[in-house]
């Protein structure tokens, strides 16, 4: 008897374990089959990353080329702001009028800034072919959207600042007594016009880059 109660004892402190049934004679579990147009879709689905690959890699291109042309372009501002002077003899050699870059704070950070920028365009380069030979990849292009958006900032301050005392020295201020003084030095004035124009065209070029490294990062 006390067996017997001993058994049916343990019996209801084990817990009752279900296990599933299998299939007679079978013993395996169900295999469910891909759809029937499950090929379709796969390469439908890799055509479209084709198709991404190929566009981003066109962008990733024209990247490279606009980058490089700003360079060029910002650099020969500086270069151009820098190398203008002008010098104006008189009667004797020792009175004579000179115009310099250097005589206008606002020149001189012009020169510092497209250096800055021409100098950057050329050390970002390489990440624009990185973004060639990997068109989907993400960290390159969020990369190069932050920085040209800060250099492109800079460069349209430089510029427009830089404009200002153009339009100056060639209308003057009656205001402000402020001659035009390109009368007298027009080789300087036309130089530094120049100079301030490529600027412009560098920040334009820089604009250019930014919306398209977006539009390539929104698809």
């Amino acid at each position: 008897m006390d067996i017997e109660k001993a058994g049916s004892r343990r019996e209801e402190e084990e817990p009752i374990v279900h296990r599933p049934k299998l299939d007679k004679g079978k013993g395996k579990a169900h295999v469910f089959a891909p759809p029937m147009n499950y090929s379709r879709i796969m390469d439908d689905h890799k055509k479209e990353k084709m198709n991404n690959v190929g566009w981003k890699r066109g962008v990733a291109i024209f990247d490279f080329v606009l980058r490089l042309i700003a360079a060029i372009t910002a650099i020969a501002a500086a270069v151009k702001m820098a190398t203008t002077e002008e010098t104006l003899p008189f009667f004797t050699q020792f009175l004579q009028f000179q115009a310099d870059y250097t005589d206008l704070p606002t020149m001189s950070s012009f020169v510092i800034v497209n250096s800055i920028v021409g100098g950057y365009l050329t050390l970002s380069l390489p990440f624009s072919i990185v973004c060639i030979l990997r068109p989907l990849a993400v960290p390159p292009r969020l990369l190069l959207i932050l920085c040209d958006t800060a250099m492109m900032a800079l460069t349209f301050m430089a510029a427009s600042a830089s404009a200002a005392i153009v339009y100056l020295a060639h209308n003057g201020n009656s205001s402000s007594n402020w001659l035009p003084v390109c009368q007298q030095f027009g080789d300087f004035c036309q130089g530094t016009s120049g100079a301030v124009v490529a600027s412009f065209i560098a920040a334009a070029l820089l604009m250019v880059l930014v919306i398209l490294s977006a539009f390539a990062l929104k698809r």
